[in-house]
Order: C-alpha cells, then structure tokens, then sequence
C-alpha cells in the first residue's frame, strides 16, 4: 500500500514546506487548511511537477467537531492515511488578563483537542493494520513556559507530554510517535509585538523550510523528539541547571518589549 500523508496547517508556513520536501519523495498527500484557495493552488503545483495525488480539504480545526469530520470523511472517501503530521496551531502575545478569551480558547481546540482527536482516530486503524507514523510540532516553548505566552506555552507543554507518553505505550506496536520542537519560526504566527520582543533579538527566527527538513527527516526515519537548532537545544536545556525563580526572571525579560 502505498503511503499517504496527512498534514494539518499545510497552507503556509512549516506544513506547507513539508508538503513540497514529500512530494519530491513521491508521497501522496491530504492537505488540510481553513484556506482552500491556498491548499488548490498548491495541489495544482504539486500534482503537476511531482505526479502524485493531493487532496485539499478545508476544514477550521478550531472546532473539534470539524477534526472530527475530517477523519469521517477521509473513511468515506476510502483514503487509509498512514502517516499523520500534526502541525496546524495558533498562538497569542500579551497580559493574560488583556488577551481575548475566545480566541485562546479556540487555540485550546486547536493546539490539544484536535490534535487528541485526529490522533486517537488515526492511531486506532494504524493499530489494526500494525504500522504507522505520527509527529506532533510543539515548541520551544514546551520546555520553557514563557511569560505573556501563557496560554500558548501550556498547550505546547501538553503536546509534548501527550507524545512521549504516547510514544511510550506504542512501543512494539509498528505505529511511532514523534514531537517536533522548533523555536521561532519565520512565518505569519508572528505578530508585530513578538518582533518586538528581547527573545527574537536574541534567538533570530529560522525560516519555516529549514524547520521543515528536520521534520521531514523526523516523520520518516526518526524517533523521540527533535529540537530544531543547537541553539534551541541549548535554550532548552538550561531550566536543569538554573533555579526556577532566576530562570523565570530571565524568561520574563526575554518575553518582553524591547526597549
């Protein structure tokens, strides 16, 4: 059977990248985006340079019910996806008492429910048939709960807890789960306010392709997790070996506006 790869949040950024490096493999793939002029024009590119097939489904999975829906669909239309890169997330800058209450607890939906939800349901016939991949894309930010990213940091520290642990149970099973850690990204989740900010100064944003070839090389031949960059892994790594109370000061002063 031949492999077919689904990737959320495939309209811009590190999902649309990773859709252009595997189908220069020869991967067939299903695109999902709420964008679907973006994910058509992308197929048309794809199909015609690399003949494989892609198939471009809209959905807004800031609503769990349409994660749902995808998965229903996919069965409907008899596409057996053996691969699963969830990477589709949104995040948000400023006071937690400031920011919108919507949108963070559509980012909820979006950065854990769906993809609980697109991973139970492709795990279980992954299972059946004794063989698949799974990557997750948390962050940075999963080993460093950052000041003013407060509820962005939390759902990445999820993700990150969700795939190991998940990874742990599936020992054994032919079904890997892997979790990509990329710090900042070049891309449109940036807003004028992060640009602004002592972090990006110091840790410059890598563009999305670069992201997307360590992901590529994860999903296919890695396991465990991938911190993007020496420098992440770095960054990463200092909370063992710094007291949380400097450390925390240090993140605070990182998060916040240049002056």
């Amino acid at each position: 059977m031949k492999d077919l790869i689904l990737i959320t949040g495939a309209s811009s950024g590190i999902g649309f990248e990773m859709a252009r490096l595997l189908a220069e493999k020869g991967y067939d793939l299903v695109l999902v985006a709420r964008r679907i002029e973006k994910l058509e024009a992308l197929k048309e590119e794809l199909e015609k340079k690399h003949h494989i097939m892609v198939y471009p489904i809209q959905k807004d999975l800031s609503q769990v019910s349409q994660a749902i829906d995808l998965y229903d669909e996919l069965k409907q239309r008899k596409l057996e996806v053996t691969m699963l890169v969830n990477n589709a997330g949104r995040g948000a800058y400023g006071n937690f008492s400031d920011t919108d209450l919507d949108m963070e607890l559509k980012m909820i939906e979006l950065n854990i429910s769906s993809l609980v939800c697109l991973t139970k349901l492709f795990l279980q016939d992954m299972l059946i048939r004794k063989r698949g991949k799974i990557m997750n894309v948390a962050s940075l930010l999963s080993f460093l709960p950052f000041p003013y990213y407060t509820v962005y940091s939390a759902t990445k520290a999820f993700v990150l807890s969700f795939s190991e642990t998940l990874a742990a149970e599936l020992e054994g099973t032919g079904v890997v789960v892997t979790t990509l850690c990329p710090g900042p990204v070049d891309t449109a989740f940036n807003t004028d306010a992060m640009w602004k900010t002592n972090a990006y100064k110091a840790n410059q944003p890598v563009g999305p392709q670069v992201v997307a070839n360590k992901g590529v090389e994860l999903l296919l031949n890695g396991r465990g997790k991938k911190i993007v960059g020496f420098n992440n892994w770095f960054i990463s790594n200092l909370p063992r070996i710094t007291p949380d109370v400097l450390m925390m000061k240090i993140k605070k002063n990182l998060a916040s506006q240049r002056q």
